[in-house]
């Protein structure tokens, strides 16, 4: 038996229109996915102030729309990506403590693509797998 792992890129704006045509087209060939949604680089954003980032909150809303649509279609949720380090960057915006594109600056590292923090990424961690038991899975 093989199974395709899927990664889903789309983006809190597009994950709704574009999601169920795959899972569509993937059951109608019977094929064995693990779906794997990666949030991340679908809501790469600029600040205000011209540093790529991303926003905490696409982040959850984007990875729980991915929980609906597979689960009203049948299936669910296999895993997900995230860029983080344990260090106490400012590259992403939002989360607890709500950082701003004024917070950017402070301690923005990286030299790629934004990271969230170890709280960030905690607290999405927490709230994805909240919503997924509410989900039955």
């Amino acid at each position: 038996m093989y199974i395709i792992i899927l990664i889903l890129r789309y983006g809190k704006n597009d994950i709704e229109e574009f999601l169920p045509i795959l899972i569509k087209q993937i059951q109608s060939k019977n094929l064995n996915v693990l779906w794997i949604s990666d949030p991340m680089h679908g809501n790469t954003v600029k600040s205000s102030e011209g540093l790529k980032t991303r926003d905490f909150s696409a982040l959850l809303n984007e990875t729980t729309k991915a929980i609906h649509i597979l689960k009203s279609k049948g299936s669910h949720l296999g895993g997900i990506h995230l860029e983080m380090t344990g260090q106490n960057v400012t590259e992403c915006t939002g989360g607890l403590y709500k950082l701003s594109d004024k917070d950017l600056h402070s301690r923005y590292h990286t030299h790629c693509d934004p990271r969230l923090n170890a709280n960030q990424a905690l607290e999405l961690s927490f709230n994805i797998a909240e919503e997924m038991e509410k989900n039955g899975h």
